[in-house]
């Protein structure tokens, strides 16, 4: 189990390899989607709220990473644009080295606050 830290930076210095890099470039394609989100630990992982609601969400995994948008509804929303990707009815994951594409994870911000 993940340690518990209390701020993304301290997450991330936990995390080494490739799935640091691409957790370190999620975080800054969400900063640069949604600027105004408030950095935050949810559930003990990194996350992003606006408005008090929590918009997304990542962590390290084993074998890659996973994004969450904190919405049971946004991935079945977009199952079309993620039918590529492994994913639960909570969670997104993908491999380290490829990422998440910036259109997909505007897709998916974009689903969320339009939820909420």
């Amino acid at each position: 189990m993940q340690a518990k830290t209390d701020t993304i930076d301290e997450y991330l210095a936990t995390v080494n390899g490739n799935r640091c890099a691409a957790l370190k470039r999620l975080r800054k394609t969400i900063r640069s989607i949604v600027p105004d989100a408030e950095e935050c630990i949810s559930y003990r992982i990194p996350a992003f709220r606006l408005g008090g609601k929590v918009v997304a969400g990542f962590c390290a995994r084993t074998d890659g990473c996973s994004y969450f948008p904190f919405s049971g509804r946004t991935l079945r929303t977009l199952a079309k644009e993620i039918a590529g990707y492994d994913h639960t009815k909570g969670a997104l994951h993908f491999d380290s080295e490829a990422g998440l594409p910036t259109s997909l994870v505007r897709k998916l911000l974009k689903t969320r606050i339009a939820e909420i």
